[in-house]
C-alpha cells in the first residue's frame, strides 16, 4: 500500500505484531524511523525463533517416546511461528512490490534531463 504525500510516497508497512483484537498494525514512512527499526528487530527475533523451533521439532519427532501432549504443544508453537513468518513474508513482499513499482515509474522532467548551471566562473 502506498500513500501519496507532499514530497513523495510513503509505504504502509505491515508490522510484525497486531493491535487490539488481533487487527493488523501499520506504520507509514521510509523505513528508517524508530518503529521500523524496532519492527526489523522483532522480525529477526521471530525468524530466529522459528528456525530454533524447527530444530526442536526435528528432535522431538525423531524420538520414539514423544507423547501426545508434547506433540500437541509443538504443533501449537509451530502454528504460531508459521503465522509470524507468513506475516513477515507478506510485509516484505508488499514493500518489495512498492519499491519495484517506484523504480519502474517514469522519472519527471527535472530528474531525466541534466540541469545546467546558469552561473559562469570568471
Amino acid at each position: 500500500m502506498r500513500v501519496s504525500g507532499g514530497s513523495g510516497a510513503s509505504v504502509a508497512r505491515l508490522l510484525p505484531w497486531t493491535g487490539t483484537g488481533g487487527k493488523p498494525c501499520y506504520v507509514l514512512g521510509d523505513g528508517t524511523g524508530y518503529v521500523s527499526r524496532r519492527a526489523d528487530e522483532v522480525e529477526d527475533i521471530q525468524l530466529d525463533m522459528a528456525y530454533e523451533l524447527l530444530g526442536h521439532a526435528d528432535g522431538l519427532l525423531t524420538e520414539p517416546g514423544a507423547t501426545a501432549p508434547q506433540i500437541h504443544f509443538l504443533a501449537g508453537r509451530l502454528k504460531e511461528s508459521l503465522e509470524q513468518v507468513h506475516r513477515i513474508a507478506e510485509s516484505r513482499g508488499s514493500r518489495l512490490e512498492a519499491a519495484l513499482s517506484q523504480d519502474e515509474a517514469p522519472q519527471s522532467e527535472s530528474q531525466s534531463e541534466p540541469q545546467s548551471n546558469s552561473e559562469t566562473s570568471p
